[in-house]
């Protein structure tokens, strides 16, 4: 599904953020990118969403090169792609019914379409109650299942999560992290950069380790550390 072949990444001042570095990720797989600050996680996945581009190397998506897309092309990738971020990134201005719907407008949904889909969504991560609410009235947890909820309506393929447990407290994020499961149990691809040792240690997914802008590990079934 997903394939980076000698990819390299640098950022003015001569900073390699990755180097040299070759992955596939497979539909449906559930992975978890450790590593201390600054190894290249995050670079990593701007790639895959297109924020940034190769000083070198392909980003494969779906069997297309994607370094070669036009602008105009980038938000048809993304469509296929749902974001979760550390810090939300909701619109105060909107009601959670109206955070989610938006992520439907851009895209050229109907009204129709968006009547039937936003509900759905806020039953499975237990919000249908809150759909009227603004952000700024609900806890970080329910903030943070909006921002799921808004990742998943369109159906993407792949969610792409930063730290999506940062700002959160443990009983929250195992609650989250549950609903992860069950979304990737219903054939989306995840790939989460995360630096909570326990949740990588106990769930027991693919773990990619970076340092220094390369892969030093690669497991199975893996943990946090080694």
């Amino acid at each position: 599904m997903i394939q980076l072949f000698n990819v390299t990444k640098m950022y003015p001042g001569g900073i390699k953020a990755l180097d040299d570095v070759s992955i596939r990720f497979k539909k449906g797989e559930f992975i978890f990118l450790v590593g201390p600050s600054g190894a290249g996680k995050s670079t990593l996945m701007k790639l895959i969403y297109r924020e940034e581009h190769p000083t070198r190397g392909q980003v494969i998506f779906n069997g297309k090169n994607i370094t070669r897309l036009r602008q105009r092309e980038v938000p048809y990738l993304r469509r296929k792609i749902g974001m979760v971020f550390q810090d939300f990134r909701l619109l105060p201005q909107k009601t959670v019914f109206e955070n989610i719907a938006f992520a439907m407008e851009i895209t050229g949904a109907s009204s129709r379409e968006i009547k039937r889909a936003v509900p759905e969504v806020l039953e499975m991560v237990g919000l249908a109650h809150k759909a009227n609410e603004f952000p700024e009235h609900l806890s970080g947890g329910e903030q943070q299942r909006v921002s799921i909820s808004r990742a998943i309506v369109n159906r993407p393929v792949l969610i792409i999560a930063d730290e999506p447990t940062g700002n959160l407290d443990p009983d929250t994020s195992w609650g989250l992290m549950n609903l992860f499961l069950d979304i990737s149990q219903r054939g989306t691809t995840i790939i989460m950069a995360t630096h909570a040792w326990d949740i990588v240690s106990n769930m027991k997914k693919r773990v990619v380790e970076l340092a220094g802008g390369q892969i030093v590990r690669d497991e199975e079934k893996g943990t946090y550390s080694l």
